[in-house]
């Protein structure tokens, strides 16, 4: 059973390998992003007392923006599967459902991993080049503490990937990507803008993602900063993953009757 699932892991790990797009996306833009920023606060006067861009927020930041392109790749995994009759030829296999979301999910959160460490290592030379300090023990606690977020948006992008077709998947995923950089405080303090977008943001899992990224990097591990949105993103990424189980699972069975 086991060896199924890593059989069907390592071959999707293969597959993202030969894609293009998913270097540019998934560790290329993060970076481009990153240095755009950089150079943003760069521009800032510091008597603005802007501190949003600066690397030791925005690195958090960029890690969780990452992540929203692992979700995109998730979902087109899934729909490519299922367009043509791979799926349909494995599903008459002894293979069982969670073999198949295991498959699709451990070489996702390798992918995740690998795209964070990146991230923050080009975090730690922008931090050299501005004078940010920047602990290299908190990248490093930043680069665990993201890991419950990653297993979030892979779901999403699993249940997408399920539940549409190749054609609106990405476009569902794409709504996701706007509204995650909107809403969870990547780009803008969303908590000081106030209002509706605060309450929205308090209403979704993405805010305390960007929350447990940064307060990690910072190695600041209260309750309010670190621990509290650490729950809320796990609990999602726990219900999401289920339902990402449960729909795939639902899907297999229609195949097969």
């Amino acid at each position: 059973m086991k060896n199924r699932t890593l059989s069907f892991a390592k071959r999707n790990l293969i597959e993202m390998s030969r894609d293009s797009l998913s270097y540019i996306f998934c560790v290329a833009f993060p970076l481009v992003m990153l240095v755009i920023m950089s150079i943003v606060n760069a521009s800032i006067p510091k008597e603005a007392g802007m501190t949003l861009f600066r690397i030791d927020n925005l690195a958090g930041g960029i890690a969780i923006f990452g992540q929203t392109f692992v979700m995109l790749f998730s979902a087109l995994n899934v729909t490519k599967d299922r367009s043509g009759s791979f799926l349909v030829r494995l599903f008459a296999s002894p293979m069982k459902s969670r073999n198949f979301t295991g498959g699709y999910f451990l070489p996702l959160i390798v992918v995740a991993f690998v795209q964070v460490i990146i991230a923050f290592a080009a975090s730690f030379i922008v931090s050299l080049v501005t004078g940010t300090e920047l602990s290299v023990l908190g990248l490093l606690a930043g680069a665990v503490a993201v890991i419950p977020s990653a297993v979030m948006f892979i779901a999403i992008g699993m249940i997408f990937g399920t539940i549409f077709n190749e054609k609106a998947a990405p476009g569902m995923c794409s709504i996701i990507i706007s509204l995650g950089a909107i809403v969870g405080g990547i780009w803008f303090d969303v908590e000081g803008v106030g209002g509706f977008m605060e309450k929205l943001s308090r209403c979704l899992p993405f805010l305390y993602s960007t929350k447990v990224a940064r307060a990690a990097i910072k190695m600041d591990f209260g309750f309010d900063t670190f621990l509290m949105p650490l729950i809320v993103v796990t609990g999602s990424a726990v219900v999401l993953t289920a339902l990402a189980c449960f729909f795939f699972g639902r899907k297999m069975r229609a195949d097969l009757a």
